[in-house]
C-alpha cells in the first residue's frame, strides 16, 4: 500500500523553516548519557534529506515522563550533543520551547543549520493537544513547514501530532513513512508462510493483534506472560506467574477462530499447528536474578512456581513452525528477559532471524521487543529485516486503527 500522506519530497523545501517532530525518547544511563540511540539514528535519513536542502532545522520531541512541569532528569540536552555527533554539524539545544527567548535564538541562526528544542512535555498543554500551545510552538520555530517523523508518538492526539497540523502544512517525514510501509505490508500483503511470534507481558494490551493474526497468519506463536494466561485456561497449573483476570472469553474466542470445527476447543487448542503454545517453561520460586531455575514440562508446574521463559522443548517446537517462513513479525519477548537466566527463548529467536535474514522478512515490534533485539545484535539492529521505533503506535497500526498524528498530515492528493 502507498503512503496516504504527503512527504518531504512533495513539497518545496529548499530554503525553508521547518519544525520537526522527531521520536528522541531514548532510554538514559545514570549519568543522562544515551544508554541506546536506534530511535536517533532512524532519524538521520530525514535529517540528511533536509539538510542538503539547506533548510533551517528546528527539532522537537518530548523524553519521559516529567508530568507537565521542568524536571533536569528529562532534559533533551544530552540528546543534542548526541545527535550532533552523529550528524557531525553543530546542533543548538535552546532551552524551552516556546516563547519569545526560544524566537530570538531562532531568528539569529542561519539556514542549514540544526537545533533542538528543550522537552515538549515540560508543559502539560503538549499532552492536552492544546490549540493555542501548538499555535505557540509554531511561532516560536518561525516555520513553514511541519514534519512529523515520530513514528512512536503518531497514536497519540498530542499538541505535536495533532493540534500544530491546524497551523501550519503538515507532511510525513522518511522515518515515518518506511515504519508505515514495513507494517502495514506484513498486516495487508505479506510474503508467505507468515508466522506471527506474540509474547510480551499483556495480551490485553494486544487482543486486537492476536486476533487479526490468528486470521491472517499462517502460525501463531504464544510464548512469555502471554501464554501463561492459555496454558490456565486449558486447565494447567501456573503457580505464581503472572496472568490477566477476566481474560478467559478472550482466550475463547480465539481459541473459536482456530478451531472452528470442533466444540472441544480446548483438546483442539493443544494439537493445533495453527497456534503453538509452549509444553515446557523455565520456573524459579522468585524473579530475582540470583534465583535457582529448573526447566519443567507444562504439566509439572508446582503452585510455588513462576514462569520466567519458555523451556528447550518449545525452542525444538518452535523451530520446526518457522521453518521456510518468508515472513515472521514479532512482538513481545518470550520470557523475563531482564535477567539473563529468562531471556534464552528471545535470545534464540533473535539469532533464527539473523541466521535466515536473506530468505525471511523479519519485522520487529517496538518497545521491550526492539530494546531486546537491539541489545542482542552487535550490528546495531542490521541483522534483521526492520525493526520499528514505535511500540504502541506499531501495535495499532498492525491492528487496523487510524493513527491522529498520520490522519493529520496532508492528503497526497
Amino acid at each position: 500500500m502507498s503512503f496516504p500522506k504527503q512527504t518531504i519530497r512533495d513539497l518545496p523545501l529548499h530554503g525553508t523553516t521547518v519544525l520537526l517532530r522527531a521520536d528522541y525518547n531514548v532510554p538514559q544511563k545514570a549519568d543522562g548519557s544515551i544508554a541506546d540511540d536506534y530511535r536517533i539514528r532512524q532519524s538521520l535519513p530525514t535529517l540528511q534529506y533536509l539538510i542538503e536542502r539547506e533548510c533551517k532545522i528546528v527539532i522537537c520531541s518530548h523524553l519521559g515522563r516529567p508530568e507537565g512541569k521542568p524536571d533536569k532528569r528529562f532534559t533533551l540536552e544530552p540528546v543534542a550533543q548526541h545527535l550532533a555527533d552523529l550528524i557531525k554539524q553543530q546542533v543548538h539545544f535552546i532551552p524551552d520551547c516556546v516563547g519569545d527567548r526560544v524566537s530570538q535564538i531562532l531568528k539569529h541562526l542561519p539556514a542549514g543549520s540544526v537545533s533542538l528544542l528543550e522537552n515538549l512535555r515540560y508543559y502539560p498543554d503538549e499532552e492536552a493537544n492544546a490549540d493555542d500551545f501548538a499555535r505557540q510552538l509554531a511561532a516560536a520555530s518561525g516555520a513553514t513547514y511541519f514534519i512529523q517523523d515520530g513514528f512512536g508518538v503518531v497514536h497519540r492526539a498530542h499538541a505535536s501530532t495533532d493540534a500544530i497540523t491546524r497551523v501550519l502544512p503538515s507532511a510525513a517525514g522518511l522515518l515515518l513513512q518506511k515504519e508505515y510501509a514495513h507494517l502495514v505490508a506484513v498486516r495487508d500483503n505479506p510474503q508467505r508462510p507468515l508466522v506471527a511470534v506474540m509474547g510480551g507481558a499483556k495480551i490485553s494490551d494486544k487482543i486486537k493483534v492476536v486476533v487479526d493474526f490468528v486470521q491472517k497468519a499462517d502460525k501463531v506463536i504464544i510464548g512469555g506472560a502471554m501464554a501463561n494466561n492459555f496454558l490456565r485456561w486449558e486447565g494447567y497449573n501456573v503457580g505464581k506467574s503472572k496472568v490477566e483476570d477476566d481474560i478467559d472469553e478472550v482466550i475463547e474466542r480465539i481459541a473459536s477462530l482456530v478451531c472452528s470445527d470442533t466444540h472441544d476447543h480446548k483438546t483442539c487448542l493443544r494439537r493445533s499447528d495453527k497456534l503453538i503454545l509452549p509444553v515446557d517453561v523455565t520456573t524459579a520460586k522468585t524473579m530475582d536474578k540470583d534465583a535457582p531455575w529448573e526447566h519443567k514440562k507444562i504439566e509439572d508446574i508446582r503452585d510455588n512456581d513462576i514462569i520466567l521463559d519458555i523451556g528447550n522443548a518449545t525452542v525444538e517446537l518452535m523451530k520446526t513452525h518457522l521453518e521456510g517462513a518468508r515472513t515472521v513479525l514479532w512482538n513481545g519477548t518470550l520470557g523475563y528477559a531482564e535477567i539473563p537466566h529468562f531471556a534464552h527463548g528471545s535470545a534464540w529467536l533473535a539469532l533464527w532471524l539473523a541466521q535466515h535474514k536473506s530468505e525471511t522478512n523479519s519485522v520487529i515490534g517496538g518497545g521491550d521487543t526492539a530494546d531486546f533485539a537491539l541489545h542482542w545484535d552487535k550490528s546495531h539492529g542490521e541483522s534483521f529485516g526492520h525493526i520499528s521505533t514505535g511500540g504502541g503506535a506499531g501495535l495499532e497500526l498492525l491492528a487496523g486503527k487510524k493513527l491522529p498524528g498520520i490522519e493529520a498530515l496532508m492528503d497526497k492528493k
